[in-house]
């Protein structure tokens, strides 16, 4: 009698969205392997007979890609080319039962704190004493570290506490752990993330406690950079910059959402700051480390946005001169305060506004990127691609930020290393560099 022959399964974890959510497939990985289960991150088109879709709902393009990815997932489930597949993250979260009824042949639905469950379906179990072990998904020099969960702030257009749930911290001793164990694996730059690191500590330490972390974060041995990202204007801790000029192993880098500068536009966002607030902030942090790379998010076209607040917030930017900025239109999120309001900017005035402001500011990165050439920085070396090796300064994070591409034809370099590299020319967002003999 013929015996039927099991077939090992493999799973493909495919990550849409945020770099929280790299972070939260890099945990589930981790814990997959570690229950001996054969795992693999958006890997080819026919690897994996088991689909795991971790999902972004945060506005509508992003919504989209993550419906588009587990319709395409669920039809190749019918057609027999894959045998299972599970969604989590943000747009299982919040439309969960819409889901299941638009889109009934994915195995099972999960939210974004079920990873036990989701591991159960995956017939793995939750290891408790796995804290910080991870399968990183990024390039081995560099490693998202998340500080904390979740969201307390009041923002009208974010459905982040919708998807995320209230702010939690996670504890000093746990992420030194982390931190000590990416260390051991060759990760030389830590990228802080949370939904608002100005926050950190006051659930579980009663006080703002970013700098404390920091504090114990440089100690840990083979870490040469720290990175800051989203960090909340308001209440900012400034004992982190007194931290920050003191510590090299701190970036001079900060990433700042400010969403707009307009005052009626910030009180109908909730944010808590005025133009006055805001622009002082930034000035202190001029003060305090004035090498320090600012970057930050803007919003157009949020309800009720005037052609005056527009003019505002285009005269603050060209004043304010960031050395990094992003500019998105306003999404008109369901169950988000804003919801409430008229969407009553039209698509192509927010469009038409977005690039406007992206106009500005490509004039502002060129003209600051022109001012570094025949300057030395200290870079790291991300990646080859094509003729180049492609590395960034302390003051660029990565996929987000200008890179630093260096000629493959005539100079060998290795990938995680830090070099010192002159800078021989620039464009509005890429250096061009000869490393120093």
């Amino acid at each position: 009698m013929r015996t039927k022959t099991l077939k090992k399964n493999k799973i493909n974890v495919i990550t849409l969205g945020c770099s929280k959510n790299v972070y939260d497939s890099e945990v589930l990985m981790g814990q997959l392997k570690a229950n001996g289960k054969e795992v693999t991150h958006e890997a080819k088109k026919d690897e994996g007979n088991i689909i795991v879709i971790n999902t972004c709902g945060f506005i509508d393009n992003a919504k989209e890609e993550s419906v588009n990815t587990i319709l395409e997932y669920a039809d190749k489930k019918d057609k027999g080319l894959v045998d299972k597949v599970f969604v989590t993250g943000c747009l299982s979260e919040r439309y969960r039962p819409d889901l299941e009824k638009e889109i009934p042949n994915v195995d099972q639905y999960f939210g974004t704190t079920e990873l036990p469950l989701l591991l159960k379906a995956l017939g793995a179990d939750y290891k408790h004493e796995l804290i910080g072990e991870r399968l990183t998904t990024t390039p081995k020099n560099y490693a998202y570290l998340k500080i904390s969960e979740g969201c307390d702030r009041p923002c009208s257009f974010c459905a982040i506490p919708l998807m995320r749930g209230k702010h939690v911290s996670t504890p000093i001793e746990k992420l030194v752990i982390e931190a000590e164990k990416l260390a051991k694996n060759g990760v030389k730059e830590l990228i802080l993330i949370a939904q608002d690191l100005t926050y950190y500590g006051l659930d579980i330490y009663k006080k703002r406690n970013l700098a404390e972390l920091l504090e114990n974060l440089v100690k840990v041995e083979g870490i040469e950079w720290i990175r800051l990202h989203y960090a909340f204007p308001t209440g900012f801790p400034m004992e982190v910059l007194e931290l920050m000029k003191r510590e090299p192993k701190i970036c001079n880098y900060i990433d700042i959402p400010l969403q707009h500068i307009s005052d009626s536009v910030l009180k109908s966002m909730r944010r808590g700051t005025t133009y006055e607030k805001t622009t002082n902030l930034l000035k202190d942090f001029r003060k305090a480390v004035p090498e320090m790379a600012i970057r930050t998010t803007l919003i157009v076209g949020y309800p009720g946005e005037t052609e005056e607040d527009f003019q505002i917030l285009k005269n603050w930017v060209e004043e304010m001169r960031f050395e990094r900025l992003g500019c998105f239109t306003y999404s008109h999120e369901e169950n988000t305060h804003a919801y409430n309001l008229v969407d009553d900017v039209p698509e192509e005035v927010k469009q038409a506004r977005s690039l406007e402001i992206m106009e500005i500011q490509a004039q502002i990165s060129w003209d600051l990127n022109q001012e570094k050439i025949g300057q030395t920085f200290k870079c790291v070396i991300d990646r080859k691609e094509g003729q180049y090796f492609v590395g960034r300064t302390e003051f660029d994070s990565p996929d987000v930020d200008n890179e630093v591409l260096i000629d493959a034809s005539k100079f060998y370099l290795k990938t995680g290393d830090f070099v010192m590299l002159k800078i021989i020319d620039a464009t509005e967002f890429d250096l061009y560099a000869e490393p120093i003999a």
